[in-house]
């Protein structure tokens, strides 16, 4: 049965990556402390377990938080504002990969790991940015997804990002 469901999963990926091709990593941002500034880098150094080298957030399963370009762009369309995706404060902007329903798969980028923990809910500060915000990211996964990193390495802006052909349980770390 779990054969089954990961070579589903294999045939799903080939699909999405003829789909989306090669995803690529737009921007990084790295939070200085908990409801601080987000800062943009061109490099970040991952450690496992951890998440982001130098951001506020560490440990536990939110150790990293991506968002989709093509999603903020539908985002943007919905509320008829353009804005900075930084507004998102995710640490990470990718483009041409989907996100939507991706828990535990395994998203390769630069030489690191990261494992898909789940959706990230947007918080009440997305109002604060733009009116509406936390509404129009609450839907379709279009907030993101949070992730733990599997290994240790380095994350540049230009890297490649696509999925693995593995899917990981809940219990499963590595």
């Amino acid at each position: 049965k779990e054969y089954r469901r990961q070579r589903q999963m294999c045939i799903r990926d080939r699909i999405t990556l003829e789909t989306f091709g090669m995803g690529q990593v737009k921007s990084i941002w790295l939070k200085r402390f908990h409801r601080g500034p987000m800062d943009e880098v061109k490099r970040a150094t991952v450690l496992k377990g951890r998440g982001l080298s130098d951001n506020a957030d560490q440990g536990g399963q939110r150790q990293v938080t991506i968002i989709s370009q093509e999603e903020w762009t539908e985002t943007e369309k919905a509320l008829a504002v353009g804005i900075a995706p930084i507004k998102r404060r995710a640490n990470l902007l990718v483009s041409d990969i989907e996100l939507k329903n991706t828990r535990n798969r395994v998203l390769r980028i630069g030489d690191c790991r990261l494992r898909i923990r789940g959706e990230t809910r947007p918080c009440k500060q997305m109002d604060y940015a733009v009116a509406g915000l936390r509404t129009a990211l609450s839907q379709d996964w279009r907030g993101g997804v949070y992730a733990e990193a599997l290994n240790s390495g380095t994350i540049a802006v230009g890297d490649d990002a696509n999925w693995e052909d593995v899917l990981l349980d809940s219990t499963n770390r590595d």
